[in-house]
């Protein structure tokens, strides 16, 4: 039942976070922070798809999950596979623009902090920049959805500088609002270290 409860958790927080990305964030050109801020960056710039470049970057953190959390490899590996495709699969539902810049970054946010947050709560993620936050978090405490923020901000700035101020503005707002709505519902869970017995020497 646990496993099952998973899977559908893995598919209702990809579908969120693809949602937000598509909807809110891809009309105005509004990033996210980490892997899937670089896949966004060149979706903006050269017309990659966004999902399979999420998979090409995430390769080298899976490799090192592997050798250092074998748990988080196996359990992030389907939550990064799953988002990605969704990310690509939903991406005509980019041509809806449903509010103004402002509050689309606002809302893109928050639907990708909530599909994170759950799929965080089942211990999996979307790999990347939410798996290093994992690690960061076990080893010092530090609650995952700030170390979340401090990543992708290195991101947001090689992305303002690529493509606009109006870009970068609005992507803070969307990073923030990340950040604290996947620090609202994934706290308790990411609170509780990582037993030894999961960790690969």
């Amino acid at each position: 039942m646990y496993l099952f409860k998973k899977g559908l958790v893995i598919i209702f927080g990809s579908i969120f976070i693809a949602l937000g990305i598509n909807i809110f964030l891809v009309p105005y050109e509004i990033l996210d922070g980490g892997v899937i801020g670089i896949g966004l960056i060149l979706n903006y710039l050269w017309g990659f798809k966004t999902g399979a470049t999420i998979i090409f970057f995430s390769i080298p953190i899976f490799v090192i999950a592997w050798f250092k959390y074998r748990e988080y490899f196996y359990n992030s590996l389907h939550g990064m596979i799953i988002s990605s495709f969704f990310i690509d699969l939903l991406k005509p539902f980019s041509t809806i623009v449903v509010f103004d810049s402002v509050p689309s970054a606002i809302v893109g946010g928050s639907m990708v902090g909530i599909g994170i947050g759950f799929m965080l709560r089942y211990r999996t993620s979307t790999g990347g920049t939410d798996l290093i936050a994992q690690f960061i978090s076990a080893k010092t405490g530090v609650n995952v959805g700030i170390n979340i923020f401090v990543i992708d901000s290195l991101v947001l700035v090689v992305g303002g500088l690529l493509l606009s101020m109006d870009s970068f503005l609005l992507s803070i707002m969307t990073i923030l609002s990340v950040a604290m709505t996947t620090s609202l519902i994934a706290r308790k869970t990411m609170s509780k270290p990582i037993s030894k017995e999961s960790v690969v020497h």
